[in-house]
């Protein structure tokens, strides 16, 4: 029964786990290297990740992949890295990453009058087709923006990564016909 258990308990100590990484601060040179450093040093590989900058700051997501002992070696050092670069920085536990599709990617633009809950139908439609949005904007148009009259006009733009087997034109079509009783218009653009 001891074996039996042991080897249940080696199994699972030799499983893959996976940590997501989200890291903010001031944009510094090299501190992504740094990062880089501390995760390939416990022995977890970077499945995928993405950074933006925001004026002096930037944001970092990444998502690991290693033994259990590399992922806990990575939430302790993490931090300590962080530290030393006045970061801040936030861990949670996952499975199941899937590598996200970056080979069909598009522009979608919509226009129009703002009401609330839209976002979150956009959104709705994009999940029931399988397409993921990769980033988003959503900006109000002040008067001298707003040319079409409208109360409360806005603009979003939205990269979305299509699956392969769909077609562009439908689902733009698609999404116009949702749309179009909101008094909306909605381009996908190609990016490829």
């Amino acid at each position: 029964m001891y074996v039996i258990a042991n080897l249940k308990a080696t199994n699972w100590l030799k499983m893959t786990q996976q940590l997501i990484i989200t890291i903010l601060g001031s944009d510094q040179f090299g501190v992504l290297s740094k990062l880089a450093d501390t995760v390939s040093g416990v022995g977890c590989n970077i499945l995928d990740s993405r950074q933006a900058v925001y004026g002096q700051d930037f944001s970092l997501t990444m998502i690991i992949e290693g033994s259990q002992s590399a992922i806990t070696q990575a939430e302790c050092l993490l931090p300590q890295t962080c530290q030393k670069h006045n970061l801040l920085s936030m861990m949670k536990r996952t499975k199941k990453h899937c590598k996200q599709n970056l080979e069909h990617l598009a522009d979608v633009i919509i226009h129009g009058e703002s009401t609330p809950g839209l976002i979150d139908q956009i959104t709705d439609f994009f999940k029931q087709h399988n397409i993921s949005v990769s980033a988003f904007r959503l900006k109000f148009l002040d008067k001298y923006e707003n040319d079409s009259g409208r109360d409360n006009p806005m603009k979003c733009k939205m990269v979305i990564s299509i699956p392969h087997d769909l077609e562009v034109e439908k689902i733009e079509h698609a999404l116009q016909e949702l749309l179009q009783p909101l008094n909306l218009e909605a381009s996908i653009k190609q990016n490829h």
